[in-house]
């Protein structure tokens, strides 16, 4: 990482630009995260979200799906766009040591949240799936794809990415992806 986990300022002004960018989570991308959760046999998890009103719904929608399966929402941690460090929820968010963590939100916080992690917390990023929003290459190239190993989620159209090798792949990239 770098000598800090703030966003350097110009890609700060670069991620404040993606927030208006949130789209809402379609049907096909709650039944595959549901599926991703499923496979990895988790029984418990830990949600994080941004505090758009895209990203709220997309984790309450999960959530409800998750628990009409029978298992259980350890806790719901939000994070703000902006902030002084992260610092309290990443830790919040982190040591709930879920079997699952699940991410939605905006590029912007989620890339200075998921910095925090990184930089502060046993946070593992290949314990954790996450939503289209968050699987492109504009908010993994925030973070670093090379710092998210196994990080994976859904595409809106149901299918899988993952990042893998240091770089983020897509279903038209590799459909073999996990």
């Amino acid at each position: 990482m770098t000598a800090t986990p703030r966003l350097p300022a110009g890609l700060e002004r670069h991620a404040a630009a993606t927030e208006t960018e949130a789209t809402e989570a379609t049907k096909a991308e709650l039944d595959r995260m549901l599926q991703l959760a499923l496979q990895e046999d988790a029984r418990v998890i830990a949600v994080g979200r941004g505090r758009s009103p895209a990203a709220t719904r997309a984790a309450r929608g999960f959530a409800r799906r998750w628990e009409a399966a029978g298992r259980t929402v350890l806790c719901v941690v939000t994070w703000p766009e902006e902030a002084a460090s992260w610092l309290r929820q990443a830790t919040r968010f982190a040591d709930a040591d879920p079997d699952l963590w699940v991410m939605a939100g905006p590029a912007g916080g989620w890339a200075q949240m998921t910095r925090r992690l990184l930089w502060s917390t046993a946070w593992q990023p290949e314990r954790t799936i996450a939503f289209s929003d968050i699987g492109t290459g504009k908010a993994i190239g925030l973070v670093g794809a090379v710092n998210l190993p196994g990080l994976s989620g859904a595409t809106t159209d149901g299918g899988t990415w993952v990042v893998r090798d240091g770089q983020l792949q897509t279903p038209a990239q590799n459909p073999e992806a996990r």
